[in-house]
């Protein structure tokens, strides 16, 4: 399990750290929003359903639309930015911990954002569950001594129809395929800053390296070398967020780099910026 906190004092129930907001509920204030500053390394898992209206959510510096009877969904350690507009005219946002997810009676795979996408379209039958799903747990944390096992029953019941919705434009992919783009991706988030080779990973999904390659490509559309970089700089910008005064040479050792040059020119050619560059633009 992932040891994230959720926000001292953000939950709405004694007994789950889990929070929800809409237009007219569940709203913090200025003063105490104020403290996150206009980006946060995110603690726990957010969601946002749009049911009328638009907004623009920011994660990881990708800029995203999001539009009525859509969803989108970010994870732990990702940086989110306070979006540019507002949240639609009518709107659920979601935040809770990993012991939330912990005590829900299944494993829900699109938390592992497999297909590498952070937005869910919603056809109008489904987006009306998915709504009053929402408007329940909405009612239940207006009072903060509602039993925990009745959040967690409907918060269950809102993830399998959010898991669903996010497979069901692949659901023609095999299942073994899929399962094993999962251990992959899981592989790579446990081992990440030891920069595992390509042979040992697809050795631990008793797979052939040109499996492996196949089986990546398919479901990334990049191959497992690409991946492994693209996510190594991905967390190379969330640390440089997060501690803006670590030097290159330390920040290339945190990542798994024995070398700081390397780590350097492998930033530039992936990001177009330089490691100087970037913290410069974080300080605007």
């Amino acid at each position: 399990m992932r040891s994230n906190t959720f926000p001292e004092n953000l939950s709405q129930n004694k007994g789950l750290s889990i929070r929800i907001v809409s237009p007219e509920f569940g709203h913090i204030a200025p003063e105490s929003a104020a403290q996150y500053g206009p980006a946060q390394r995110l603690p726990y898992y957010f969601f946002l359903l749009v049911l009328y209206g638009s907004s623009q959510e920011i994660i990881d510096r990708e800029t995203i639309e999001v539009g009525k009877n859509e969803l989108f969904f970010a994870l732990p350690h990702q940086i989110r930015q306070l979006a540019r507009s507002g949240n639609g005219a009518d709107y659920y946002k979601l935040g809770f911990d990993d012991d939330c997810l912990s005590r829900l009676p299944r494993k829900f795979p699109f938390l592992l954002n497999p297909l590498n996408q952070q937005k869910i379209s919603f056809p109008p039958d489904a987006a009306l569950r998915l709504c009053n799903t929402f408007k329940t747990l909405n009612d239940l944390l207006r009072t903060a001594d509602t039993d925990p096992e009745l959040i967690l029953a409907y918060l269950n019941s809102l993830l399998t129809e959010i898991n669903a919705a996010y497979f069901i434009m692949h659901k023609k992919q095999t299942i073994g395929s899929l399962d094993k783009f999962l251990g992959f991706k899981l592989f790579v988030e446990d081992h990440l800053t030891d920069q595992p080779a390509i042979t040992e990973i697809a050795e631990k999904l008793a797979l052939s390296t040109d499996c492996l390659y196949r089986i990546v490509k398919q479901h990334s559309g990049v191959s497992p070398k690409e991946f492994i970089t693209d996510r190594l700089i991905i967390e190379a910008r969330r640390r440089m967020y997060n501690n803006q005064h670590t030097s290159v040479k330390e920040l290339a050792f945190e990542l798994g780099f024995n070398d700081p040059g390397y780590f350097s020119r492998l930033f530039k050619k992936v990001t177009g910026k330089t490691v100087a560059s970037f913290y410069q633009d974080l300080s605007l």
